[in-house]
């Protein structure tokens, strides 16, 4: 362990720089810590216990079969966050509409929105792959006391407040930022508590790895094929090495240690990319430009895409940022695949 500083003790420490706060972001934070780890619990303990593992035989708002660990994350998070009174409103993947959280004597006056993806890359963990939280939070936009409404998670990547992840790995990790570098924990499970172990974390400028489902590749954009073979020639530094978890969260963990990119790119498939704006693309791109890389969809930043809907999907390329600006300059050879959103 590289540090004794517990994330309890960082929050605190830092909440100086969170200019709105008034002790609620410690709250909530610390409510998605709590969560964290009992999904952290359940997710150690999967083939062990029943009816853990598996599908819940019927459809998200998605369309993606739900798995019954994706429930129980999202009940879970939905459920601490709510205890907490620290939020007005949450927004979750798995709910078709927001949930807004009615204010209570002790929080009359909570202003804080969390859009979450309960676990993400579910679809791998029958097979005991690492999955992951991520989230995301905002200021309301609409007045305080008020119902929360729409308006209030169509916000812009850029005014994000705080964006994290939690990665079940090998061991687990808490990462996140509130606009002022990114930090990571990880969690000591024989006393259950989060110590700072990876301080300021940063992509690489450059690297040599490249993340994307090549079986997708009839199916993507003219410019994302160049590139590929781009990262496939045999030339200075390259080939790249190719590496796909098909886990959002441990894609893009890896990449910002060693130095990479991260593509999912719009195709006839998926006509507007797969990714979701408000819960995976727009925090992991906060996260992104924190640590000193970029985040694009293909032709502009991330952050500067106005949401129009709560399950709006994007294209989505991050990592480090001379690879990302690197595969922009293919795309932007092809005005005409530019999306619209």
């Amino acid at each position: 362990m590289k540090t004794h500083l517990t994330l309890g003790e960082f929050i605190i420490q830092n909440q100086k720089d969170f200019q709105h706060s008034t002790g609620e972001l410690s709250r909530l934070l610390s409510a998605i810590k709590l969560a964290s780890k009992l999904v952290n619990r359940e997710v150690n303990k999967a083939g062990l216990v029943e009816d853990i593992l598996g599908d819940m035989g019927k459809e998200n708002i998605q369309g993606e079969v739900q798995k019954k660990l994706d429930v129980f994350a999202n009940d879970l998070f939905i459920r601490a966050l709510t205890q907490r009174d620290v939020v007005c409103g949450i927004a979750s993947e798995e709910n078709e509409f927001f949930i807004p959280i009615t204010a209570s004597e002790n929080s009359p006056n909570s202003k804080y929105v969390v859009l979450i993806d309960p676990l993400d890359g579910s679809s791998n963990a029958d097979v005991n792959v690492t999955v992951g939280t991520i989230f995301s939070i905002y200021k309301r936009i609409t007045p305080i006391g008020t119902p929360v409404q729409l308006e209030d998670f169509l916000q812009e990547g850029k005014k994000q407040v705080a964006a994290g992840y939690v990665v079940y790995g090998l061991s687990t990790m808490l990462v996140y930022t509130t606009g002022h570098g990114v930090n990571g924990f990880t969690l000591d499970p024989s006393i259950g508590t989060y110590y700072l172990s990876h301080p300021d974390m940063r992509y690489p400028k450059d690297g040599n790895i490249y993340s994307i489902n090549e079986g997708n590749y009839v199916h993507f954009p003219q410019g994302v094929k160049d590139y590929i073979k781009y990262c496939q020639a045999l030339e200075d530094d390259r080939p790249y090495t190719s590496r796909y978890i098909g886990s959002l969260v441990s894609d893009f963990h890896r990449n910002m240690l060693k130095g990479g990119i991260y593509i999912y790119p719009q195709g006839t498939r998926t006509p507007r990319g797969k990714l979701r704006l408000l819960y995976e693309c727009n925090p992991m791109a906060f996260l992104t430009e924190q640590a000193g890389g970029k985040a694009s969809d293909g032709y502009g930043r991330i952050m500067d895409i106005k949401p129009t809907k709560l399950h709006q999907r994007v294209p989505f390329f991050c990592g480090s940022e001379n690879m990302v600006k690197k595969v922009e300059s293919f795309m932007a050879k092809y005005p005409k695949d530019k999306p619209e959103y």
